[in-house]
């Protein structure tokens, strides 16, 4: 009865324009967990604090405060915000956990609102903010429902060159003592499959972030389970698979994932946000080479398949998604100095072009900036001769204080003499100290915040 309940006030709130469903997603290590920790965090200070000057309803004082309240989906974990906090605020900042799964976190803003409308109800309106997090792993896993078990194979040979044939090796290895007609051996598909994870893994750890599948890295909930137990496998692909033999289970494994992993993704998450930001780090494969920035890059255009919304686009045939906005935002920008963050926004630009020619044309309205969701590094200059040089000043991971100029950020996409010639210098820092009482340190987020919700709190 209380959920029935919880529904009919949701669809209430929809009705009446106060109620929005923002999706975060980016791949490892863009900055997820951190973002959504200080999104929550600034919106919980807007009463106390007038740390979100580029948000209008803040700066014309009509935002009266904003509360946490609890998630209507309850089979969703819950967003680990006070775990977040307490690793942010303790006497050694360190950057919190980043999440694995799916998790969400519900807010209230009260607000005065400059709608007639609205004003004629009640001399306040409340917005009722869904923040749900999940990883871009599973989103770069939407090809595989326009390709057969054969095709997918095929693409992941295909791929299979510089770097990742050299972290395949064990894999490969291990994909030679498969005889696929031969009747299924549960423990040997195990094996292999878990091999194959294993260079999955390693494709990660070396920055290469285009994986398939990508619940393999991140299995969540489905963790051991077979249907994240299959692998790329060489075959004729007119050749019909002998009844119970380990082709015949690794296609029907594969068939599985589709339906009941990717499928059902989009269709329970997916097809119910209003707004997506994603989260781009630019910075670490600039300091890690030519092969992981294309791979990046190549990741990157597979994610936002998920955001091309015409008549014909597969997401939309499914589940007729709803979001008219999509935010990309490249992160820690405050590990560069500020002169470079208009060439990082330049740079993340001529990543997502071709994403941005669609939606434009879909009508879905789209934008660049850089952010920092927790700051981390003071700004200054620093003497060399006459001159004085930008710098930033912070605390490693390692707990060494450091200043220094890392470098200057490319504004268009760098060809692979960028790396002989001078390439990058990124240093990765702690958090900045902050008091328990106080909002977190930022670069930008009331600006992300005025393009998410501002027109919602009108």
């Amino acid at each position: 009865m209380k959920n029935i309940k919880q529904e009919v006030n949701d669809f209430l709130h929809r009705s009446m324009d106060s109620h929005v469903r923002i999706a975060v997603t980016g791949l490892s290590r863009a900055g997820k967990t951190a973002f959504i920790t200080s999104l929550v965090n600034q919106l919980l200070h807007t009463s106390t604090h007038q740390q979100l000057p580029l948000l209008s309803a803040t700066r014309d004082k009509r935002v009266i405060g904003a509360k946490r309240e609890p998630q209507s989906n309850m089979m969703v974990p819950r967003f680990a915000y006070d775990e977040a906090m307490n690793q942010l605020q303790g006497n050694n900042p360190n950057w919190p956990e980043p999440t694995r799964d799916v998790s969400e976190i519900r807010l209230a803003l009260k607000y005065k609102s400059t709608k007639k409308t609205k004003k004629l109800l009640s001399s306040t309106a409340t917005l009722h903010l869904d923040i749900i997090d999940y990883p871009g792993e599973w989103l770069l896993d939407l090809p595989l429902l326009d390709m057969d078990f054969h095709q997918w194979s095929q693409s992941q040979f295909g791929a299979l060159s510089g770097k990742r044939l050299e972290l395949a090796k064990a894999w490969l290895d291990e994909l030679e003592k498969v005889d696929l007609n031969a009747e299924t051996d549960e423990h040997l598909l195990q094996s292999v499959a878990e091999s194959y994870t294993q260079y999955l893994h390693a494709c990660k750890e070396h920055d290469l972030h285009w994986v398939q599948p990508g619940r393999f890295v991140l299995p969540g909930e489905l963790d051991g389970a077979p249907v994240l137990q299959f692998f790329p496998c060489r075959f004729d692909a007119e050749e019909k698979p002998a009844r119970n033999s380990n082709l015949a289970m690794m296609k029907a494994r594969y068939q599985e994932y589709q339906t009941k992993v990717v499928k059902a993704f989009y269709k329970h998450h997916f097809s119910t946000f209003d707004r997506q930001i994603v989260l781009v780090d630019c910075l670490q494969p600039l300091n890690a080479g030519n092969e992981s920035f294309m791979d990046m890059r190549g990741a990157l255009e597979q994610l936002m398949h998920s955001f091309r919304y015409g008549r014909s686009s597969l997401v939309n045939r499914l589940f007729a998604p709803r979001i008219d906005k999509v935010l990309f935002a490249a992160t820690k920008a405050d590990h560069v100095t500020p002169d470079q963050h208009s060439n990082l926004v330049s740079l993340l630009q001529q990543m997502v072009h071709p994403a941005w020619q669609t939606a434009s044309f879909e009508n879905i309205e789209m934008s660049c900036m850089s952010i920092a969701s927790i700051q981390a590094t003071q700004t200054g200059f620093i003497g060399n001769g006459e001159q004085s040089i930008p710098a930033i000043q912070g605390v490693s991971l390692m707990g060494e204080a450091m200043t220094l100029y890392p470098g200057e950020v490319p504004k268009k996409l760098p060809s692979a003499a960028y790396w002989d010639s001078k390439g990058f210098e990124f240093t990765a820092f702690k958090p900045m100290y902050s008091e328990q009482d106080e909002p977190l340190p930022h670069v930008r987020m009331d600006k992300t915040l005025e393009y998410l919700i501002g027109d919602k709190l009108k």
